[in-house]
Parts: structure tokens; sequence; C-alpha cells
């Protein structure tokens, strides 16, 4: 049996001191996954009543809000919440997370987690989602993973794994999605869609220095590895605009 390690607090935490570099840089996602979603779920979005849990800045739950959704955002971040307010001032919020949903029983269509779940024990999590979700509702998990057959990717992402003290279990988010129902009661269908977005190399970095493992890095360090990223990334794009290519894994299971 696959098992999660606990999410680390100050990791978890770290996204709040830096909620607005986070909005304006980290990725989206693309309309095929929302499209993907409701053929998994096998209902429409439009219409129906959705919880977006670990809702960050409100990359998802905006495009959720765009597909129709009666959308409600649950994050227990303050800073993040803040951001996600400034952005979104017509979603409702509510602070919360996860391990113990400030959600009503069996009153929703759909509970998503958008790069959020292994942040949440499933021992917790995975009850509380079953028990939010009305029958037939079903519950997705996604993230966007790096491309690591893409070759610059894969050395990029070796070069922030050394950085970053990460080990391999650590830095695969895959292994992370294996993980995502030890105790085996929901049937996930597993999806995956690639798709890429070219940015400016500023852009680019200011994404990696969003991510937790550089928020909490000593300061100096990790400028010191940014510089040197930017001097290897500026030989591979010398016209300063990155292509970045992910794959978006996606998990769905309904309740019976």
């Amino acid at each position: 049996m696959t098992t999660t390690r606990p999410a680390d607090p100050a990791r978890a935490h770290s996204f709040n001191a830096a909620a607005a570099q986070y909005a304006a840089n980290r990725p989206t996602y693309p309309p095929a996954l929302f499209d993907t979603i409701e053929q998994a779920a096998d209902r429409p979005l439009t219409g129906a009543r959705v919880a977006d849990v670990g809702a960050g800045t409100g990359i998802s739950t905006s495009l959720l809000h765009a597909r129709g959704a009666d959308v409600l955002a649950v994050e227990p971040g303050a800073g993040m919440a803040a951001e996600f307010r400034r952005g979104n001032p017509d979603i409702p919020l509510v602070r919360g997370n996860g391990n113990a949903l400030p959600l009503a029983d069996a009153t929703l269509d759909l509970l998503t987690y958008a790069q959020s779940w292994h942040w949440t024990d499933p021992a917790h999590s995975v009850p509380e989602a079953l028990r939010a979700l009305r029958p037939g509702g079903a519950l997705a998990l996604w993230w966007n993973i790096s491309a690591l057959d893409v070759e610059w990717i894969a050395e990029s992402s070796e070069r922030v794994r050394r950085a970053a003290g990460m080990d391999s279990r650590q830095a695969d988010r895959e292994r992370r999605a294996d993980a995502a129902d030890p105790s085996g009661r929901l049937d996930f269908t597993r999806h995956k869609l690639r798709w890429s977005r070219r940015v400016p190399l500023d852009t680019h970095l200011a994404n990696l220095g969003s991510h937790s493992h550089f928020l909490v890095m000593d300061a100096a360090a990790r400028d010191a590895f940014l510089t040197e990223e930017r001097a290897h990334l500026q030989q591979v794009f010398p016209d300063g605009v990155v292509e970045e290519t992910y794959d978006v894994l996606l998990l769905v299971a309904g309740k019976r």
C-alpha cells in the first residue's frame, strides 16, 4: 500500500506571504481539463454546486465559475484568501481546509482540489469528501506536472530537486496521486492532458520561486539558485520566452 507523508506546516503556510507572486505567475489550466471533468463526472459544470478546496488565489475557482458552476471557494490561508478576494470579489469564499470541511452534508455535486489534495491527510479528507458530496456527486483532484520528457524541463527539474534537497519521492507528484486514497474507498479514474504556455523568462523564474520548497529556503540561497537558473535558460531560450509544457494529472471518483 502506498502511504502519504504528513504535510510540512512551514511549507503549507509559506504561500501566504507570496500570494501576489503566486497569483501573477502560476500556470492556469486548459479548457480540455474541464471538458474531461464533465465527462468523468457525467454532468455539466453549468449549474453544478461545487466547492473548490485549497482554492488559493482562485486560479481554478475562477475557471469553474466561468464554466457556469455555482462555486464556493474554501481556503485555509489568510494571505491567499485576501489575494483571492482581490481578484474574485464576486465568488464566495470561506476559510477552512479539506481535513474538516466547513460544508453541510450531502450538498455538493462536485468537490475539487487543484494542486491542493497533497496538503491534506486522506485519513480525514476522504471521509470529509464523502460526507459533503451528494449521492452521484464526484471528487476531482488535479495537478499541473512538468513534462519531464522535454529535455530542458528534465534538466531544470533535476537542478531544482538538488537545490531544494528533495528526494525523488517528494519531487514526484504522480506518486502523491497514487496515494490519494490509501484506504481504497474511492475508485478513481485517471486522466492526463498535455498543454503548454509561452511566458517571459522572468515569469517562469517567478513561478519557480513561488513553490513552497523555495519559499521556505534561505533567501540568499534561493536568489543564487534563480540567478544560476536564469543563465541556464537564457542559453535554451535566447529570445527570453520560455515554453513551459505540462501534463495535467486528473483523478475523478464518484460517490455511489
